[in-house]
């Protein structure tokens, strides 16, 4: 008897149907599997025996065949054992009455028959529903992952004997019930910006681009407050739509670092240390390619600490990423596609010593060891980032001074009403911030005064800034005008916007 089950492969972030046909015939027992199945899909074999043996099922003694259609798909891992296991139960008649047609079956199995969790369960899911099926049986340990999807069946089971019983209407599982999202506020932790004394022009700074997802650099001495004013981004970053959020538990279910709550409820914020591989930023891996860094910190912010420490050739991986929102990873086993539209944070200092440029600091460095240490930064990349903040130290009097500074939450609303803004702007187009802009949304959205105009030419010419340069300053200044709730962009906006490139300081 021929069976057929419905399963999925997971081919980045998109699902892909896999068919399980089993085929039991009478003969000299044996256990073929074809249809590209790697290492993990071979060995469910033994997996499976002692599931069905030690579930009180029968493993059939047969000549069994078993393909996974389409058969040019490589399977890979171990999220086709449940479909294994129920194929074989159907073809050789212990499933008798049992109603398998449009489900999909998703899970591993340990020996004593336990259902155990699998990686990328909610972007299997979702791409399952888009292809019309509607009914699911998962393992349990999922379910808080699987709960926010609506407009399905889902069935969370324990172990394989529970999943049998359901089919065949002795002991029904009962169907998850959609649960819902809840708005997280704030990001854990101490960092607060009132705690951060003095740096007004740098805390601005991180406003702007928080409010408009542009990229910043902070450039100044050690011990100024770089890093931690980099902390205090998560509590000031907008609120995750429901939306938002699904996409970014997608990436982390995929990459295995899905919390306990089942879904993100705060937006990324990556740390990767100076020593991080190209690989290990833009994602890869031997035999599963994994999202990197810069698709981990997808919604949120990846903030790279002393920039000129990292590899060249890891920096200038992120350029594309920058200007697209996506990276392609192309290995043997194919070309994967992930999301990477991140807000980029990075501070260094100015020169190896880290006092050039100081009011208060002699720099020890000679200019070649300064030029050597810039040229560790290619100027395209540079290009890329909007917001290039100059971040020197503070006096005592700041350090010690008792005055009130604005907190975090009241910066958040702030940059909540800019989001909005944008939001509304963009709704009928694939954006939500003024960072993602192209030349048509700039045309349309971002119309210049004369004087406005003059600001930017005067600024464009004595800077010798790059077209992309002259962009990026103008979707600065919208991002300006509407933290002001302004309409049109004014000449103080543009001012403003360009007082943030730092010239010939790197």
């Amino acid at each position: 008897m021929i069976a057929k089950i419905i399963c999925y492969a997971l081919n980045g972030l998109d699902g892909i149907p896999v068919e399980v046909e089993t085929d039991v015939n009478k003969g000299v027992p044996a256990y073929d599997m074809v249809g590209l199945p790697d290492a993990a899909v071979k060995e469910s074999k033994e997996r499976v025996r002692s599931a069905l043996k030690n579930s009180g099922l029968l493993f059939p003694m047969n000549k069994i065949t078993i393909n996974f259609a389409p058969a040019d798909l490589k399977k890979e891992g171990a999220s086709f054992d449940l479909a294994i296991a129920i194929s074989l139960l159907k073809a050789s008649e212990q499933l008798i009455g049992a109603d398998v047609d449009g489900i999909v079956f998703l899970g591993e199995l340990a020996l004593n028959g336990d259902v155990r969790p699998i990686s990328g369960l909610l972007p299997i899911l979702i791409s399952a529903k888009g292809h019309g099926f509607t009914k699911f049986v998962i393992p349990a340990a999922n379910a808080k992952e699987a709960r926010f999807l609506g407009g399905a069946e889902i069935y969370p089971a324990e172990n394989l004997l529970e999943i049998v019983k359901h089919l065949l209407g002795i002991e029904v599982i009962q169907p998850l019930e959609t649960a819902e999202y809840t708005v997280s506020r704030g990001g854990k932790g101490s960092a607060d910006l009132k705690y951060v004394k003095g740096q007004p022009i740098a805390r601005r700074a991180l406003e702007i681009a928080v409010a408009g997802g542009h990229n910043v650099l902070m450039v100044g001495p050690p011990g100024t407050g770089k890093t931690m004013l980099a902390r205090c981004l998560p509590t000031i970053m907008p609120d995750l739509a429901f939306d938002e959020a699904l996409e970014i538990t997608k990436i982390h279910s995929v990459a295995g670092i899905l919390g306990e709550e089942g879904i993100v409820t705060e937006r990324p914020f990556r740390t990767p240390h100076h020593t991080a591989t190209t690989v290990s930023m833009c994602g890869g891996g031997n035999r599963i390619v994994h999202p990197g860094e810069i698709s981990l910190a997808h919604g949120g912010v990846l903030f790279l600490d002393e920039l000129p420490e990292y590899k060249r050739s890891t920096l200038e991986a992120l350029r594309q990423p920058l200007e697209d929102g996506k990276i392609s990873v192309s290995r043997a086993g194919g070309t994967f596609t992930y999301p990477s539209r991140f807000m980029l944070c990075a501070s260094m200092n100015p020169c190896p010593c880290g006092n050039y440029g100081s009011a208060n600091l002699i720099c020890t460095c000679t200019p070649a060891e300064i030029r050597r240490y810039k040229r560790k930064i290619s100027g395209p990349l540079l290009d890329r980032i909007d917001l290039q903040v100059e971040v020197d130290n503070i006096s005592y009097d700041d350090l010690t001074s008792s005055e009130d500074r604005e907190d975090s939450a009241t910066v958040r609303e702030r940059v909540n009403v800019a989001r909005r803004i944008q939001r509304n702007r963009f709704s009928k187009y694939e954006l939500n911030t003024n960072a993602e802009m192209g030349e048509r949304e700039i045309g349309e959205f971002c119309r210049l005064s004369p004087e406005s105009e003059r600001i930017l030419r005067n600024a464009f010419e004595r800077m010798k800034l790059s077209a992309r340069a002259r962009a990026r300053i103008i979707k600065v200044s919208r991002t300006i005008a509407d933290l002001d709730s302004s309409e049109n962009i004014l000449p103080k906006h543009v001012f403003e916007a360009v007082s943030y490139r730092l010239d010939d300081k790197l």
